[in-house]
């Protein structure tokens, strides 16, 4: 069964075109090693009213917006040994220091979920 680890981002709008080349470039990372597919999403309808929208989640402040992403694996374990060797790819390593994060890591939300159900 497929594994798949999704964040949720707050990013400051200013910071946009910042994000968006880090996950071009760490998209294909993923992807050369081994994730089967990966999105980003920016934040277009977020303040769903009777329900908790994903602005109050992560705290989002004026002048930020919140990015959606994915990463799908072929199984927990496979998810794994990719993510450990996208840690070691160099070529993300400056991408890796939270001090020159584009967006604010601590208010950043992950998991790993397997999927209950695929149409």
């Amino acid at each position: 069964m497929a594994y798949v680890d999704g964040f949720l981002l707050p990013v400051p709008k200013k910071n946009l075109d910042v994000y968006a080349r880090l996950a071009r470039k760490a998209g294909k990372v993923w992807r050369e090693h081994g994730a089967i597919d990966y999105k980003e999403c920016l934040g277009d309808d977020i303040d769903v009213k009777n329900v908790v929208p994903f602005s109050r989640t992560i705290r989002l402040k004026p002048g930020e917006t919140v990015v959606f992403s994915w990463i799908v694996f072929k199984s927990r374990s496979h998810r794994d040994r990719v993510n450990a060797r996208v840690m070691k790819d160099p070529r993300l390593a400056k991408m890796m220091d939270p001090k020159k994060a584009p967006f604010d890591t601590k208010r950043m939300v992950y998991g790993g979920f397997t999927i209950l159900v695929s149409v």
